[in-house]
């Protein structure tokens, strides 16, 4: 692999604000689950998970601002695709092969469909990254994501005659059609123990009891009992 040396004049600070044009650029228009707010709040909470951890600070926020430009299920499950661009953006930037390699790894093993096939890479800055995305996609803003999401492809909020399908291979997770409800139990429900950082693991803690508070709620109301 060729290497590409990072130019001498290489200001971090620009670097990000050119990340973040582009990132807005690219996703303008996008699925409101997973569009430039969501990718901001990804960076906010790696950046607050970076308080606490050692580790390469730029590759970090690259990566939570680059990994989801193109998230291969809005492209036909393309997983490369979302790597590629990303790595062609940085090229652009003069970033070194080595540091665009890392970025693109978090890219591609970072989600959780990706923990349920093999993975063959680890870093601290894939962690953190990692638990930052994880944490978007519970709590409060995870429900309203999760029914956004499902909404956008027309999913059933509910259906009692079909139950969450547990211990999914990867590519049974992708090809899922199962109502909103079922994402729950299927997902959202299991990152609290799968974080990888103390902060994250933190966060989570409350952001899960409220996940199961509303499905008492839900359920309740669904069986006419409040």
């Amino acid at each position: 692999m060729k290497e590409v040396k990072e130019s001498p004049n290489l200001n971090p600070d620009q670097l990000i604000a050119e990340t973040v044009k582009f990132v807005k650029q690219t996703l303008e228009g996008a699925e409101s689950g997973h569009d430039w707010w969501h990718i901001q709040r990804v960076r906010n909470n790696a950046l607050q998970i970076l308080e606490s951890e050692s580790v390469n600070h730029l590759i970090v926020e690259l990566a939570a601002l680059l990994h989801d430009i193109a998230d291969s299920k809005f492209h036909d499950g393309d997983e490369e695709i979302g790597p590629e661009k990303a790595g062609s953006f940085l090229r652009s930037q003069e970033l070194a092969e080595d540091t665009i390699f890392h970025i693109q790894q978090i890219i591609r093993n970072m989600s959780f469909k990706a923990s349920l096939g093999k993975i063959d890479f680890y870093s601290k800055e894939l962690e953190i990254v990692q638990d930052a995305d994880r944490l978007d996609a519970i709590g409060a803003i995870g429900i309203a994501r999760a029914f956004t999401y499902g909404g956008f492809k027309t999913r059933e909020i509910y259906n009692p005659e079909i139950p969450p399908a547990l211990n999914m291979t990867k590519e049974e997770y992708k090809k899922s059609t199962a109502p909103s409800i079922n994402h729950f139990y299927e997902k959202l429900l299991l990152l609290k123990n799968k974080m990888n950082t103390e902060t994250g693991r933190k966060i989570a803690e409350g952001r899960h009891n409220f996940m199961e508070l509303y499905l008492e709620q839900f359920f309740n109301e669904w069986d006419g009992k409040k």
